[in-house]
């Protein structure tokens, strides 16, 4: 399947405005937008465990669509998790109801040595073959997105063990092994450009890196230590599309960046993603003139208010952000105890406001 040729794309929305041109209507799509929240996945969920989900390319295109034959949203992105790369490295990562992720190993600075690196991207070509049936499957419906974690953010999850309010432990390598740290981070980029541009090759037709633990951190190190790394990414993917005669957008998406959304135009990225926390009108007036496209930033429990009320924020957030180089998104994934007709009503707000 992966030699047969892909559909045409009919809905190309997002991608006109990650590229900087007018589409006929303002795009909308959120994360973890398949999900607890719908019954359809829970159903799915049944007989199969997350991670059997996301490492069987039926299971896992099945579950990227679900949310696309219900709603009208402009894009799908392929069901998986940021921690797989932690699993293909060799560590173990299970999915607790309840409590999350939990890595029953947390990596050390004397476990690093142990960390399965050579053939890692061949462990996660099942991404990569959902990703091709995906996009059969889609029949060009609307773009598909393939996403990896940052450096940072998987560094947080591998030493901690898991979710952490502090991510103390994390932190604790920056400031006691900073050499150790910046080995750790400088060989997951690696990792990540060569997943992220598997993903494409196998069909993705924009790629989202994923920072969703930036705020444990101050500007001085997110400076010192993510930044760096985003940065890289965004450059050594770009080479590389072009050695390959590829071009996608690139988006990253920085939880807790409010520190440096005036230099959030200097990654390399074409679609900066920002957390409900700012402003709209803040980050349209930092970065609306220098050439990327915003995504966010509704605060995903707006969705637990009436249906009026969130029409009205709907519309107030968009005229904060005004309608140029906009993708519309919530400012952090749908939560599971969403209601469905909530999430419809948010993507029909979006579509009906007049360019």
């Amino acid at each position: 399947m992966q030699n047969k040729p892909f559909p045409k794309l009919v809905n190309d929305r997002i991608i006109k405005v990650a590229k900087g041109e007018t589409p006929d209507k303002l795009p909308v799509w959120v994360m973890r937008q398949a999900g607890r929240y719908l019954p359809e996945y829970q159903e799915l969920r049944k007989n199969n465990s997350f991670f059997d989900i996301c490492q069987n390319p039926e299971l896992a295109c099945e579950a990227t669509l679900i949310p696309i034959r219900r709603f009208k949203v402009d894009a799908a992105i392929i069901f998986s998790d940021i921690l797989v790369v932690p699993q293909a490295l060799g560590m173990k990562v299970k999915m607790v109801p309840g409590v999350g992720p939990v890595i029953t190993d947390p990596l050390t600075v004397e476990s690093m040595t142990k960390l399965n690196v050579e053939g890692v991207i061949s462990r996660l070509q099942y991404v990569g073959d959902a990703i091709t049936l995906t996009r059969h499957r889609l029949n060009g419906e609307v773009p598909l997105f393939g996403f990896a974690g940052a450096p940072w953010t998987l560094m947080c999850y591998m030493v901690e063990g898991g979710t952490s309010k502090t991510m103390s432990k994390a932190k604790k390598w920056l400031y006691c092994h900073p050499d150790a740290a910046t080995q750790l981070m400088d060989m997951l980029a690696e990792i990540i450009t060569d997943y992220l541009l598997m993903q494409i090759k196998s069909g993705a037709q924009i790629v989202q890196v994923f920072d969703t633990c930036v705020e444990h951190l101050d500007r001085e190190l997110y400076s010192k230590y993510g930044l760096p790394q985003l940065k890289r990414i965004a450059s050594n993917l770009k080479s590389q599309m072009k050695a390959c005669k590829i071009e996608v957008p690139l988006a990253v998406y920085i939880k807790g960046a409010h520190f440096f959304v005036d230099e959030l135009d200097s990654l390399g990225y074409d679609v900066v993603s920002i957390d409900w926390t700012i402003s709209p009108g803040y980050a349209g007036g930092c970065l609306h003139d220098k050439n990327v496209t915003l995504q966010g930033n509704l605060d995903p429990c707006a969705l637990y208010a009436p249906k009026e009320k969130l029409i009205e924020m709907v519309e107030r957030m968009i005229a904060d952000f005004g309608t140029r180089r906009l993708i519309v998104n919530l400012g952090h994934g749908v939560y599971p105890d969403t209601d469905p007709e909530a999430f419809k009503t948010f993507v029909d707000a979006v579509h009906a406001v007049r360019l």
